[in-house]
């Protein structure tokens, strides 16, 4: 080999680690500061078929989904009943089904349900001409034993009605739907459906976050830009399952999926744009309109998870997952006394990452400081919600349910 040969070499060897280097620093994270997590998993539930997300009531009782057979119970004595959903259920909902990501997805426990016992959940549903997602109001009674007084509150959500070049009919749909104990809203995520224009429409309301009062109606303040529906508190979404209200401030922060590239954690402000914007761009063409999963620009580079060339003004990422994609999902502060060091992180779940990630912020939200929590079983993080009793329970896509909290300087689960 020639000495110009050589030199060639050693000049690449230097690009490429520098552009190495910098992919890997993208995600503004470091590494925590040495403390040990170490986790010890006990189960609460197993067996379980596809749990999807968990909401605990004041006494105690835990209502949890599974994606094909809908809304059940446990009780703090730990009997467990199906509510909502197919058949053998205390109420039947012959509309739901399961197809794809889609089925009963998020629930919810209203902040008055000792008062009112509303509990809420996200489904796909089959009523009408063509399949939609919905959020469905119910109440239970004190024993659990009955659900009753179904409301359909919204329903016109998007649903992807069948199979093209990028998946099949049920994919991309959101689902996660929370109170905010700040203002009293219900917030509820949506998908794209691997459909182009439709984080970007604000008449639609898939590739958004919804901000709803227990009605299904507008909140006020949700800053919708001009013409959109009032629903909309957010808008250009790929796929977000994961939000969570930070404590002190309430303001909301949203986890998503990235196209194979960036997942992304992102603080949310009334009428933000998110940036995703899976369109072809004039002289572009992508199989089925949908350029999500690689160019929507003329020169080929991939479509940004955060568009900021084209919206400058769109909602800036925390963390980006140091540009991988890894199926981010739920997440959750970390809130309370038991948590000490940890109070305040925010842990994000990971479906093909499998794993929960704690990030600190700085006072504007960005993410200063990461940590992998470490002996957490590999596992798919489905849900992740508080307990009554400051603990974090873990619904995962192995069929279990279960219970982690902070032992001393480790992190534990008992």
């Amino acid at each position: 080999m020639n000495r110009k040969t050589t030199r060639t070499l050693s000049v690449i060897c230097t690009v490429l680690f520098i552009a190495i280097f910098v992919h890997c620093d993208s995600g503004q994270s470091t590494a925590a500061d040495g403390r040990k997590l170490q986790i010890n998993p006990t189960v609460v539930m197993s067996g379980l078929s596809d749990p999807w997300d968990m909401a605990f009531a004041p006494d105690g009782a835990m209502l949890f989904t599974e994606k094909c057979r809908g809304l059940s119970v446990r009780t703090s004595d730990g009997t467990v009943r199906r509510l909502f959903g197919t058949a053998g259920a205390a109420l039947e909902a012959g509309d739901l089904f399961c197809q794809g990501q889609s089925g009963m997805l998020g629930v919810a426990i209203d902040p008055a349900f000792d008062e009112n016992r509303y509990a809420y959940v996200y489904m796909a549903s089959n009523i009408g001409k063509a399949k939609t997602n919905r959020i469905v109001r119910l109440t239970v009674d004190k024993t659990y034993t009955v659900a009753a007084n179904r409301k359909d509150i919204v329903t016109d959500i998007p649903f992807k009605q069948s199979l093209n070049w990028w998946g099949g009919a049920g994919a991309h749909s959101g689902g996660r739907i929370r109170f905010s104990p700040f203002d009293g809203y219900l917030y509820v995520t949506t998908g794209d459906n691997h459909n182009g224009s439709l984080p970007q429409n604000l008449s639609r309301l898939g590739g958004k976050i919804l901000r709803i009062d227990r009605d299904g109606k507008a909140a006020d303040g949700n800053n919708t830009p001009s013409g959109g529906d009032p629903r909309i508190f957010t808008y250009g979404h790929r796929n977000v399952q994961g939000i969570a209200f930070r404590p002190g401030t309430g303001q909301a922060f949203a986890s998503e999926h990235g196209p194979g590239h960036n997942d992304e954690v992102t603080p949310l402000t009334a009428g933000g744009n998110g940036g995703w914007d899976p369109a072809p761009a004039k002289g572009v063409s992508c199989a089925s309109d949908y350029c999500g999963y690689t160019s929507n620009k003329p020169d080929g580079t991939p479509t940004s998870m955060t568009d900021l060339a084209r919206f400058p003004d769109a909602l800036r990422p925390s963390w980006n997952n140091r540009g991988v994609s890894e199926g981010m999902g739920p997440c959750l502060f970390l809130n309370g006394p038991r948590w000490k060091g940890w109070e305040g992180w925010l842990a994000v779940g990971f479906l093909r990452g499998a794993r929960i990630e704690l990030l600190q912020l700085d006072a504007v939200g960005t993410t200063v400081k990461t940590t992998t929590v470490a002996g957490l079983p590999p596992q798919r993080m489905r849900s992740l919600v508080p307990g009554p009793d400051g603990a974090i329970y873990i619904a995962t896509d192995a069929g279990e349910i279960w219970r982690m909290e902070n032992a001393g300087d480790r992190l534990g689960m008992y």
